[in-house]
Parts: C-alpha cells; sequence; structure tokens
C-alpha cells in the first residue's frame, strides 16, 4: 500500500482582537503555543505552530488582531497580520457568532476584497457557537456568505473543540504537495526564550487590568541550562512609567511574585524541568519607539511609521 502524498502549507488565522484566534491556534496545535486572555490585542508577533493531520503538515499564523491602529506598535501589528495573510496558503477568518458582521469584521472584509489577488483560498470560520441559537449561527452564515465568497465555512468551539476537527481537515486537503517543513514533533518555531518571556506577559496580562498591560512588554534577559537539568531563566518586564513599576510590584512586591510563581509552573509544564525564574521590573519610558523591542517581538519597527 502506498504512503499517503504529504503536504504542507501556511495558514493565517486572521479576525478582529479577541475572536479567539490564539485558541483555536491552541486547539489545532494541542499545546499552548500562543497568549490566550481575556484581554483583547494580546497577539503581538506572528506565531507559528504546527500542526499534524494525517500526511499534511499544517504550520499556523497566529496573526494581531486586526484593529484601527493608534501607535506605532498598533501599526506593526496590524502589517504584520496582513503580511501573515498575504504569505499564507490558506486564510481563515475568525468571526464571533455572538457578535456577527461588526464594523471591524466589515473592514477586514473590505481590505480582504482588495487584496483576494493573491488567489489563496479563504475560509469562514464562525467561533463560540455554543452561546447562540441554531437558526441564529445559520442567519449569520447566509448573510456572511452573501457579503464575500468564501471558499468554505465552518461552525466551530474553538474553546470546546467542536467543529475543529473538520476545520483541520479541510485545511490539511488544501495546503500544497510538498515535504513537511519541519520535523514531526515540533509545535513551534519560536525561541524558546521567546516563548518564556510570552509566557510571563500572558500572567501579568490577565493579573493587571486598564490598558496597563498593552504598554508593558517581557524579554527573556538570561538562559542558564544547570547541569542538574533544570534550567535558570532571567527576566526583565519594562514598563513606560515609574507608576507603571509601583502595579507590576504590586504591594511588597506580591504582584511580581505572584505572576513569577504562575508564569514558573506553565514554563516547567511546558518545558518538563525544573525553572529557577527571577523577575525584575524597570522603566524605559520610550521602549514602543525602540526598534530593538520590536525586532524582539518579531515586528518590522518601519511598519510602525503613521
Amino acid at each position: 500500500m502506498a504512503e499517503a502524498e504529504t503536504r504542507a502549507g501556511f495558514v493565517a488565522l486572521i479576525g478582529e482582537p479577541n475572536a479567539g484566534k490564539s485558541t483555536l491556534l491552541n486547539r489545532m496545535v494541542g499545546a499552548k503555543v500562543s497568549i490566550v486572555t481575556h484581554k483583547v490585542q494580546t497577539t503581538r508577533a506572528r506565531v507559528r505552530g504546527v500542526a499534524m493531520a494525517d500526511a499534511s503538515q499544517l504550520i499556523f499564523v497566529d496573526t494581531p488582531g486586526l484593529f484601527q491602529p493608534k501607535r506605532r506598535l498598533d501599526r506593526a501589528m496590524v502589517a504584520a497580520a496582513w503580511t501573515g495573510a498575504a504569505d499564507a496558503d490558506v486564510v481563515v477568518l475568525l468571526i464571533e457568532a455572538t457578535q456577527g458582521l461588526t464594523a471591524g469584521v466589515e473592514a477586514i472584509l473590505a481590505a480582504l476584497d482588495e487584496k483576494r489577488a493573491a488567489g489563496q483560498p479563504v475560509l469562514l470560520a464562525i467561533n463560540k457557537i455554543d452561546r447562540v441559537q441554531a437558526e441564529n449561527l445559520l442567519a449569520l452564515s447566509q448573510k456572511m456568505n452573501d457579503r464575500y465568497d468564501f471558499d468554505g465555512t465552518f461552525m466551530i468551539s474553538a474553546e470546546k473543540g467542536h467543529g475543529v476537527e473538520d476545520l483541520r481537515k479541510d485545511l490539511a486537503a488544501r495546503v500544497p504537495a510538498g515535504p513537511w517543513l519541519y520535523p514531526e514533533d515540533q509545535i513551534a518555531d519560536l525561541p524558546l526564550r521567546t516563548i518564556a518571556a510570552e509566557i510571563t506577559r500572558e500572567k501579568l496580562t490577565l493579573r493587571l487590568h486598564q490598558e496597563l498591560p498593552y504598554q508593558l512588554t517581557v524579554e527573556t534577559e538570561n538562559w542558564e541550562d544547570r547541569p542538574d537539568g533544570s534550567a535558570r531563566i532571567d527576566q526583565i518586564i519594562y514598563v513606560v512609567r515609574d507608576g507603571h513599576k509601583g502595579i507590576v510590584l504590586g504591594k511588597k512586591g506580591e504582584t511580581t511574585k505572584a505572576v513569577g510563581q504562575a508564569a514558573r509552573a506553565e514554563m516547567e509544564e511546558f518545558l518538563g524541568h525544573r525553572v529557577h525564574l527571577f523577575l525584575q521590573v524597570k522603566v524605559r519610558p520610550n521602549w514602543q519607539e525602540d526598534s530593538e523591542r520590536f525586532d524582539a517581538m518579531g515586528l518590522d519597527f518601519k511598519d510602525g511609521n503613521a
């Protein structure tokens, strides 16, 4: 019996902030490779998660949420999202069943109209289907397909897994024939330093509120693998104001301590060995205008130009 033809390709997940792209990516890959929080705009850089579907390898590009950018960082994030879509073999537009055809989704569709010349298939995934009535789902699906000629429509719950396998199988058949681009057991192409920094940033985002999470960044300054199999990881949390430093530290350092404990536990689960995590909080007023910080996040500083 002949072996199945191998396939491999890039799949871009696009949509508004908080549509569930990171949750879907993590569900497809079967491991956590992208930040998942209740906050919007938490994904900054394109994250490639690698999923296997029979003889097909799907490389997911989890793009930042598409929104109206105001700051340099926002503009660079949106540019990264569209670059990820343009470079992909298949595009999946994810929308929330509870929100429907919003002004933001309409703006994305208008941009897709202009970019369709690229020729790659565009699929619609209506997420969070467990939160609305079936008749409303059908009406939304019809409305979306009347607005845009999608190559396929899928009803899913990324959080619970409903419908995700059908989407995976469809994508597996659509990506081009060819050899796999990554080892079969690799789930992401991010450096471990970046993954560790994202884990800590997620815990900060969950712990804090208002605008502060979008005005901080985390960098892994040092990573030392020790003879006993453990790792020492030193990270710096950069904030833009002295007042923010106090918020991140918390009373007697309690906030940073709690964040460090949660981040360390997740790093140990991800890495499979003990981690010694050390966090510092530093003020860097203009980090959002620092090209090195953009490089560390996988973003192009020039894309942030107005």
